[in-house]
């Protein structure tokens, strides 16, 4: 008998049913973001800090505590003194006369003997700019969300291997500098500091890639991947419409795409020392290009326009044959040595040093060049080493 049994299936359209879902699925999305920003905006977590704050405090000696009340000065006057609305513009008025360096706060870490930032540093949420270069840090701190107004965190030549996802919550930050260090790939989350107008990224060695999230940096002018392990042009970097330099220099390019025209505001394009056999017609559509920086590719074929534009200083310079055949030699002796772990960091410094040195070069001749109304078809790069 109950095989005999029917039932009956409604059937519906399919597309219905998913659009259903993915109307819940974004209601839900939006829930969890608004529970994640009142959280944020909760008074638990600075109550919090400020028993941490405390607790530390009391571990410091008198004249560590003076010293570090004498640094915190700003931030917590402001929470400590009340005032009403009309004795405020009184009271700024006095506080930008005391302190007229207040908007520019700064702090600055250099030296092989840092291994951490200084527990201190969590503290001092009112800085506006990092500056850290030169040490043995490996990893930003947990407490970097706190400090939403930082407009610049300059952490190049370091030990870095990774960015936190955190860092997305930046959303005042205007430059990042991580060149130099060991990152093998880049949160997503980066493209949520929608502020973001410089990133620099270059001499990494094991970037590959950048995530496709990236593309919601319309703000971002500057973007320097140069010397890592692209085979092509990320995709994010066509889409960032205010995009004026760009910089692919020391990758593994071996051709550019057709559509690099949609960067309508690109002025300056490095993509010297790469495998290009040619250059895209399409750059000759951005009128806004005027100078291009092609070195150490193999070309056979260049658009005529881009050659003889008047506007378009186009740069292309040969390494001495002598030095050449030098540099070969040298290539082959550092692969055996490479071989030799216990050798690694002593190889890793002297790349990044030579890597610099190069990007130096490269910076200073095109300075001179600004004041120029054409530029040498051919230039024949020198290196000079002086004894003292």
């Amino acid at each position: 008998m109950g095989l005999d049994r029917k039932v009956d299936v409604p059937v519906s359209d399919l597309s219905l049913i998913r659009g259903i879902w993915e109307v819940r699925v974004k209601k839900q999305r939006q829930r969890q973001k608004k529970e994640q920003e009142r959280k944020e905006k909760s008074a638990l977590a600075r109550i919090d800090q400020q028993w941490q704050y405390r607790i530390y405090c009391k571990t410091l000696k008198t004249n560590e505590r003076n010293l570090l009340h004498h640094y915190l000065e700003r931030s917590t006057l402001t929470d400590i003194q009340p005032y009403t609305e009309a004795e405020r513009p009184d009271q700024k008025d006095q506080q930008d006369q005391k302190d007229p360096d207040q908007s520019e706060l700064i702090f600055q870490l250099d030296g092989e003997q840092w291994t951490d930032f200084p527990r201190e540093l969590q503290w001092m949420t009112y800085l506006k700019e990092w500056h850290v270069q030169g040490t043995k840090i490996r990893q930003l701190p947990d407490y970097l969300p706190l400090f939403t107004q930082l407009t610049t965190l300059n952490i190049p030549k370091n030990a870095i291997a990774e960015l936190p996802p955190e860092i997305g919550k930046l959303s005042q930050l205007r430059e990042l500098n991580v060149s130099y260090n060991r990152l093998s790939r880049v949160p997503p989350e980066l493209g949520d500091c929608e502020n973001l107008e410089r990133l620099d990224l270059a001499g990494n060695h094991n970037l590959s890639e950048l995530p496709f999230e990236l593309s919601y940096l319309k703000q971002l002018v500057h973007l320097d991947i140069a010397e890592n392990r692209f085979v092509s042009i990320p995709i994010c970097a066509l889409r960032m419409s205010s995009m004026q330099l760009l910089d692919l220099s020391n990758n593994s390019l071996t051709d550019l795409p057709q559509d690099m025209d949609r960067l309508e505001q690109l002025v300056t394009l490095f993509v010297h020392k790469n495998k290009l056999p040619y250059l895209p017609h399409c750059l000759t559509n951005i009128s806004t290009l005027k100078m291009i920086v092609v070195s150490g590719n193999e070309l056979s074929c260049i658009p005529t326009k881009l050659c003889s534009n008047p506007d378009i200083k186009f740069i292309r310079l040969y390494d001495n044959p002598a030095s050449q055949e030098k540099k070969k030699k040298e290539e082959v002796k550092e692969k055996g040595e490479e071989k030799k772990k216990h050798r690694w960091r002593q190889q890793r410094q002297e790349e990044v040093k030579k890597d610099s040195r190069e990007k130096e070069f490269i910076e200073a001749y095109i300075s001179t060049l600004k004041d120029r109304d054409t530029v040498p078809y051919s230039t024949t790069k020198v290196s000079i080493s002086c004894l003292l």
